[in-house]
């Protein structure tokens, strides 16, 4: 092949020019170091200064005369009852001053009856008492929050730490809203950076970098419940290569020194092999950036156990009813009912911060009647696929959907989350997901995944909607727009209200709030804010491998100890002293309340001890993750964790009862098949997740086949639409009569059949299909037109049918629960194992 030789001048040239890009590339490579090792500096210096909470808990803190004491909680430490957070919301802060002047009174005595009895002749020595302050304000907290979701629980942190005087109520429990339905990650926002460069939008600039900034401080303060993800962007075009490594670079620039890795390019071949499950038709590559992730309603829990250290106290179950206000028509303080007694009393305080989310308007208009709402609900809807559906340390963005909106795929808790949508919606204390949304998630989903996962129904294991409270900012001259982040609005009378944001800022907008409460309401905090550095409970004391000696100590699964760590930091050794003996001489410890999760009984004990857990429902979604992770797990569960919990708080009969059924309509929220027709979850003696054989009065079902009911010889169709839940296909009596029939066609044993053979099959299985649905179903399952079929690809046609028959029964149903609403079914259960366990 002929070359171009260039004459001695461009040789010149050419040397020049790869002399001065080595000058450039060794400047900025020294600049970048440079730059590098002061920030690696810096960030030595913030982590040497975390700070650790007060050895004595319920102690609010006053200024110090000298050096605290830098020991970290113990393991143990146990937050007062909710009986005693009960009795201080009532008697106010001095009662949490009196206790500590008892405790230190009876400390000092038993200190100095010690030395005297250890020294011979010595008198006896009189301990005089602390004196008690006598302040006039002895029954007002300087700050009454309502609501304790990321934002509340956030704010009273904030202020705790600040020394201020902090009581906070939840209307439910800790996270029940929209804090633990959350997309899991911990993010700038990748696609909003996009857009502000598009756009040219400088304040979109500045909210990626804040939340970049909150990214970094969130994955220290709790690295046992939050974590780096690599998440991979696909791509399909070549043009798209430069766009998408340049978008993440800037990303990775604009999060500067944060620990995390940076993002890189994959080639078609490293893509597949790090994300098996990918769709590889026409796939150029793959960017992989990073972002966090986290376990938001444990988040949640250690928020609030972090403000009980510092001094707070905290109630969950506990609603407002009533604002109170002085005689210059100012807030005062606050009516309450107790939900667990259903006893009212009344909470002083200085100032009211309302942080209640979906629910902002609620306390607003109890300030005032005729106040305007500026909450604009939007629906986010995910759910929860096995754990096949992606890898277990990737997660996949598809940025580009049908309708323009970001899917979310990600690893989460061993299974698979996808979301989110965005539609509007009313707000209700426990949305729940339509067909619709559920259909257009997995729809999305299938885009990008290989042919060969198959993308069902049947696969979906949980699926909650989660309400999004965006807002206008009331004070804003025009109404027409809402805030892009987050707002804060004080009201004539002094209400501050708090209003939305994301999980990643929850600490940014708290410090916020609490400035502005310190200004509104004249507080005087005895230090500043210092969040930044102030580590949640359980975290001072873990380690990435501190797993393994749970497992040498107490003889723990390895996937349990991992468990025990991964969700409460140091914390898990009192978990872990909690568990029971298996029997076994392997495990030693850890009796599981389901065997496909790796939660154990103690972890309900301990939730109900020292985690404020008051019903079944608080356990199973928001201290386990069970309710989230897999309905009928949870459900599967539900009766034991209801023995326990009665054991703890001493339940009867009827309050037992009455959590089975709470939890089981909570369930149905999360993703249970709601139809009284299919799942009967109201009937004790029913097979969890199986049809029922009667509807009605004496109205009986035939008993046939499953391709007997297919072709239309069912009364109810209901057993078909257990295929349509169920994440196994075909039960064991199903494949054996199609072995049987196979082999039968068989004729030389090679497995084969012929093709024309196929209608002899489904005729000899009692099937009647249309032409045209059987012609779309092979085609489908793309056999290989060799005229002939193997029983592989025999069961995905006999999988399409029944796929098909399942959607068209399941839609009968929907009409008739409809249509039966109100009706007493009288249903009773079949007494045969389920199939299935998706939701």
């Amino acid at each position: 092949m002929w070359r171009r030789i260039p004459a001695t001048g461009a040789r010149h040239s050419t040397s020049f020019r790869t002399k001065a890009v080595y000058a450039t590339a060794g400047a900025t490579t020294l600049a970048l170091s440079g730059y590098y090792y002061n920030l690696k500096q810096q960030q030595r210096a913030l982590d040497e200064s975390f700070e650790y909470p007060p050895q004595s808990s319920m102690i609010y803190l006053e200024p110090q005369q000298a050096a605290r004491d830098p020991t970290r909680p113990h393991a143990f430490w146990a937050p007062p009852s909710r009986e005693d957070m009960i009795r201080m919301l009532q008697e106010g802060p001095g009662s949490i001053v009196k206790e500590k002047s008892a405790a230190a009174t009876a400390a000092a005595a038993a200190a100095a009856a010690a030395v005297a009895g250890s020294t011979p002749g010595s008198k006896p020595v009189v301990v005089a008492p602390v004196p008690v302050d006598g302040d006039k304000d002895s029954d007002v907290f300087d700050l009454l929050i309502i609501g304790g979701g990321a934002t509340g629980a956030g704010c009273a942190v904030d202020a705790a730490t600040r020394g201020l005087k902090v009581a906070m109520v939840e209307r439910d429990d800790f996270s029940s809203g929209t804090s633990s339905r959350s997309t899991k990650l911990v993010h700038g926002g990748v696609r909003y950076l996009e857009k502000a460069v598009r756009e040219l939008d400088i304040e979109q600039y500045k909210l990626v970098k804040e939340a970049l900034n909150e990214r970094a401080n969130f994955l220290k303060v709790a690295p046992y419940l939050s974590y780096q993800l690599p998440i991979m962007l696909p791509i399909y075009k070549w043009w798209q290569v430069p766009y998408y490594w340049a978008g993440s670079k800037a990303y990775d620039l604009l999060a500067g020194h944060q620990g995390m890795e940076s993002s890189y390019f994959l080639s078609r071949g490293k893509a597949l092999e790090a994300f098996p499950m990918l769709k590889n038709d026409k796939l150029v590559g793959a960017m992989v950036y990073y972002d966090g992730q986290h376990n938001d309603s444990r988040m949640n829990v250690a928020l609030g156990l972090t403000a009980v250290q510092y001094g707070a106290v905290i109630a969950n179950h506990v609603e407002v009813i009533e604002l109170h206000k002085d005689e210059n028509k100012r807030l005062c303080g606050a009516r309450v009912r107790d939900a667990m007694t259903g006893k009212e009393f009344n909470v002083k305080a200085k100032g009211i911060i309302n942080a209640t989310g979906p629910f902002t308007d609620g306390i607003r208009q109890l300030d005032d009647p005729s106040i305007q709402s500026i909450v604009s609900p939007s629906a986010g809807v995910h759910i929860i696929l096995p754990n096949y559906y992606s890898p277990g340390n990737m997660g996949l963005l598809d940025p580009a959907t049908s309708d323009g909106r970001v899917i979310f795929f990600l690893p989460w808790q061993g299974n698979t989350i996808a979301g989110t949508t965005d539609s509007a919606t009313k707000v209700t204390p426990n949305p729940m997901a339509t067909e619709e949304e559920i259909n257009w998630i997995l729809g999305e989903v299938k885009n990008y995944l290989n042919p060969d996962v198959k993308v069902r129904r049947g696969d979906v294991l949980a699926a909650w909607s989660g309400i999004r409270p965006l807002v206008r900012d009331p004070a804003a001259k025009s109404t027409e727009g809402l805030v892009r982040n987050h707002m804060i609005n004080v009201s004539a009378s002094g209400l501050l209200t708090i209003a939305g944001g994301k999980w990643t800022t929850y600490r940014a907008m708290a410090a916020e709030t609490i400035d502005e409460a310190i200004k509104e309401f004249g507080l005087t905090p005895t230090r500043g804010c210092s969040t930044e550095r102030v580590k949640l409970i359980g975290s001072h004391g873990y380690s990435n491998t501190m797993f393994i000696r749970l497992i040498q100590q107490f003889g723990l699964e390895t996937e349990i100890a991992q468990h025990l760590a991964n969700s409460y930091g140091d914390r898990a050794w009192a978990v872990a002293s909690l568990a029971q003996s298996t029997g076994k001489r392997w495990p030693v410890f850890g009796r599981r309340v389901s065997n496909q999760y790796p939660y154990i009984e103690a972890e309900v004990r301990y939730a109900v001890r020292r985690e404020y857990a008051c019903t079944a429902v608080d356990v199973l979604a928001r201290r386990l993750r069970l309710a989230f992770l897999n309905v009928h797990a949870a459900l599967d569960a539900l009766p034991r964790v209801v023995e326990i919990m009665a054991e703890e708080l001493k339940w009867d009969a009827a309050r037992q009862a009455k959590e089975t059924e709470d939890a089981k309509e909570f369930l149905t929220t999360m993703g249970l098949p709601v139809s009284p027709i299919a799942y009967p979850t109201n009937v004790p003696e029913a097979a969890v997740g199986h049809p029922v054989v009667t509807i009605g009065e004496g109205e009986k079902v035939q008993q046939t086949s499953f391709w007997g009911r297919m072709s239309g010889k069912s009364a109810s169709g209901a057993h078909v639409a257990d295929s349509f839940y169920s994440r196994a296909q075909f039960n064991p009596e199903e494949l054996a009569e199609f072995h049987k029939v196979f082999g039968a066609l068989d004729h030389d044993g090679d497995g084969h059949i012929d093709g024309h053979d196929l209608e002899e099959v489904l005729n000899h299985l009692d099937v009647q299909v249309d032409p045209q649905v059987l012609k779309n179903i092979i085609e489908e399952v793309d056999l290989d037109n060799s005229g002939t079929i193997e029983f592989n690809e025999f069961l995905e046609v006999m999988g399409g049918l029944k796929e098909h028959a399942s959607r068209t029964a399941f839609s009968k149903i929907v009409v008739q629960v409809e249509n039966k609403r109100s009706v007493d079914y009288g249903i009773k259960a079949k007494t045969t194992d389920r199939s299935g366990g998706g939701a």
